[in-house]
């Protein structure tokens, strides 16, 4: 007698396959899901080798589009970075993910969905917070965190010894010696001999951008055009690039001939372990760079200073699994409202792994090279400034007349 039907979240690798298999022992009906957010991979095979292990049926979704507009997007025009470096590339995918996977787990009238994360890393919680913001009622199966599967399988060799079992195919799991994660705005490589900090990443991990090396001597000079902080078109050698896919396809591409948005780097985990990351992010750094460099043109400086605080505070909402929160929501009601200035076009170089911001204009400029000039007044009177300095310089007179005399007579007195 069946368990109950079960929507699992389906990449084709070593580890889904096994859970696939295992569901279907542990007397689960499996429908197969795969996202397609951008990464390589060919999905009629991974279609087929989810229906030769067992599942019942297989959903293939594009989720491209939604992907780069509905999150890759807002993330870049939050200026949301994790702990100062990473561009977020794994955190982003996880939503738009769950989404679909409640989504076909209504229309098939599954009580349960199910994923391949460990219970040591982020994308538990990133998808399980997801499935329980969307559908509270929604029962979560976990095979990392469930005894029977970890009874049976202690690591990856069990899993490979099962594969063989059942005749399940691997693609190179013996080979790679760690994991990855793909998809349209990075690739992730971590895990296995990545796990040592003090190792130097071996070139040959990279699989998405050229070395420094490799990478042209001559630059390329991109225009990117933003409206409201979204971009929304690319120009480059005499042609327009337009359309989200379109556009963020050929960033990527760019970002990977010039071998931009490299990064290797220690983070910590929402659980509380640290890890160590190497992340290829070509497009999405270049849109990074190109956003920010906008919004100096065209953003109120004290509404930049408590913007920049409350990015801080997305990237954790995002890396922590929270972006169906109610409190996301009101941060993204902020950002949205912070970029409705920020429109124009920047000058982009890119060269040798560096996108770098050249020139920018803006119909919402708050540049006045009048007031800027070292050589006209502009209608800036620089003796006001006297005051300005006077005025700001209290407390500072004050804190050293009370703190300064006090330290002066402790230092006398020992």
């Amino acid at each position: 007698m069946s368990k109950g039907k079960i929507v699992l979240a389906y990449s084709g690798g070593l580890d889904t396959s096994v859970i696939l298999k295992w569901f279907i022992e542990e007397g689960y009906e499996v429908i197969a899901y795969i996202a397609d957010v951008g990464q390589e991979e060919d999905f009629e095979a991974a279609r087929e080798k989810a229906i030769k292990v067992g599942a019942s049926k297989v959903y293939v979704e594009d989720l491209k589009e939604e992907f780069i507009t509905d999150y890759i997007f807002p993330a870049i025009k939050s200026q949301a970075i994790y702990e100062g470096r990473y561009l977020l590339g794994t955190s982003v995918a996880r939503p738009v993910i769950a989404k679909k996977q409640i989504e076909i787990a209504e229309k098939e009238g599954a009580q349960f969905v199910g994923h391949g994360a460990t219970g040591k890393g982020n994308d538990q919680v990133r998808f399980e917070l997801s499935y329980y913001a969307l559908k509270p009622d929604i029962k979560v199966l976990a095979p990392w965190k469930m005894d029977s599967f970890l009874t049976r399988f202690k690591g990856r060799s069990d899993m490979l010894n099962y594969a063989d079992q059942y005749g399940i195919p691997v693609k190179a799991s013996r080979s790679k010696p760690y994991s990855e994660d793909d998809n349209f705005l990075h690739i992730s490589h971590e895990a296995g001999i990545l796990e040592d900090p003090n190792a130097p990443c071996a070139e040959d991990v990279y699989s998405r951008t050229a070395s420094i090396a490799d990478a042209p001597d001559t630059a390329d000079i991109i225009t990117i055009t933003f409206e409201k902080g979204i971009p929304v078109a690319v120009q480059h050698d005499g042609k327009k690039v337009t359309g989200a896919l379109k556009l963020f396809t050929y960033l990527n591409e760019l970002g990977t001939k010039h071998g931009i948005g490299r990064l290797d780097m220690v983070e910590n985990r929402f659980v509380g372990i640290k890890s160590r990351g190497v992340y290829e992010t070509p497009g999405g750094e270049i849109l990074y760079k190109a956003h920010r460099d906008l919004e100096g043109l065209t953003m109120d400086r004290e509404v930049m200073r408590i913007r920049d605080r409350l990015s801080l505070d997305m990237a954790h909402l995002i890396y922590n699994g929270f972006w169906f929160a109610p409190e996301f929501d009101l941060l993204m009601t902020t950002m949205d409202k912070a970029q409705e200035t920020v429109n124009g076009d920047v000058q982009v170089q890119l060269l040798k792994g560096v996108a770098y911001p050249l020139a920018r204009t803006s119909p919402n400029a708050l540049y006045d090279p009048q007031q800027s000039s070292m050589d006209e007044e502009g209608g800036y009177d620089q003796k006001d400034a006297d005051g300005f300095i006077k005025i700001n310089a209290v407390r500072l007179r004050n804190n050293t007349a009370v703190h300064g005399k006090a330290a002066s007579a402790k230092k006398k007195a020992a």
